[in-house]
């Protein structure tokens, strides 16, 4: 039998055998290519850390272990929730491998609802920490901020920018404060705040962003976005928000009934690792210290105990 190819308007003829030989030498053409990738090993990530710093380490561990990351990414706006949601509605059949966080609240959640793995959940790396971001340009030292409970004066009247209180970072703070200030102090912290007119804007890196355009003086952010707009030369600076602060560590955690266990164990170990956590905050987006010590503790048994009602009163204050 004869296999008959076509090229412009010469025709080849070449027997069976030969042409198997052609496969045979084109596969390990393949294989010396990297076959390594085709073999199908994978991780699948869902990652509520910004792209720019998540994707640079994926790359990495794909050049060094041969396993290829998919990684998902949420939106600015609604930090986190998103994938957390996602996650929630999967879990009767997981397609994610990896939960990479930004924060851990939300983390401490899907452990509740017995979305992670029995055996060492979850872990945290890193940390950053809720700041002010002043522009030096517009407000002089003897006038800036020192703390949250300040923004209410009507000095700062439309010249504040948050992002979305019901959202990622901004949401654990307000809850944490909710515990920490008792319900009566903290809804009329959040009254006088609302009523003095601030700017609810799509994430913590777009306050941040504000400020450093001028288009408000002051924002609530978090430290790898203020970060950022100093690296840019930004005329800003950062002001420590101390007791009423929250230190906030990055989370890495593994999905029950993960599809590909062995490389999610893998890239789990790698997250953790000291050669990552120096990447990140070379990068910017972390710092290596887990020190809790600029705030008090958080009593998360609390916060979980008030979380839906306290979501539901950020709703009704902020967003009519």
């Amino acid at each position: 039998m004869k296999i008959i190819f076509i090229k412009g308007v010469k025709v080849f003829v070449v027997t069976r055998a030969r042409a198997l030989l052609w496969a045979v030498l084109l596969g390990h053409v393949c294989c010396a290519s990297g076959c390594r990738h085709k073999a199908g090993r994978e991780v699948v990530v869902y990652a509520s850390q910004d792209q720019i710093f998540a994707a640079p380490l994926f790359e990495e561990f794909t050049r060094d272990t041969g396993i290829a990351v998919k990684a998902v990414f949420d939106s600015e706006a609604v930090k986190t929730v998103g994938l957390v949601n996602r996650l929630i509605a999967e879990a009767p059949n997981p397609r994610c491998d990896i939960f990479w966080n930004n924060e851990e609240f939300r983390t401490r959640v899907l452990e509740r609802r017995g979305v992670l793995r029995a055996a060492r959940p979850w872990a945290a790396f890193g940390e950053r920490r809720r700041v002010l971001v002043v522009n030096t340009n517009l407000v002089a030292p003897s006038r800036w901020p020192r703390g949250m409970v300040e923004l209410t004066n009507v000095s700062w009247r439309g010249k504040v920018a948050f992002s979305y209180p019901m959202f990622g970072t901004t949401a654990s703070h307000f809850m944490v404060l909710h515990s920490r200030w008792g319900e009566r102090d903290w809804e009329g912290w959040c009254r006088a705040f609302a009523g003095n007119a601030p700017k609810m804007v799509d994430g913590n890196s777009v306050a941040a962003r504000w400020v450093a355009r001028g288009e408000v003086e002051v924002a609530l952010t978090d430290s790898d976005d203020l970060e950022m707009v100093l690296r840019a030369g930004a005329p800003v600076a950062g002001i420590s928000l101390l007791e009423e602060g929250l230190v906030i560590p990055n989370t890495v955690a593994v999905v029950r009934g993960a599809p590909n266990p062995d490389e999610a164990e893998a890239l789990f170990q790698y997250l953790l690792g000291k050669a990552a956590l120096q990447k990140l905050t070379a990068a910017g987006a972390l710092h290596e210290s887990l020190q809790r010590g600029m705030a008090e503790p958080v009593d998360w048994r609390k916060i979980f105990g008030s979380h839906d009602r306290v979501l539901a009163q950020l709703k009704e204050l902020f967003l009519r």
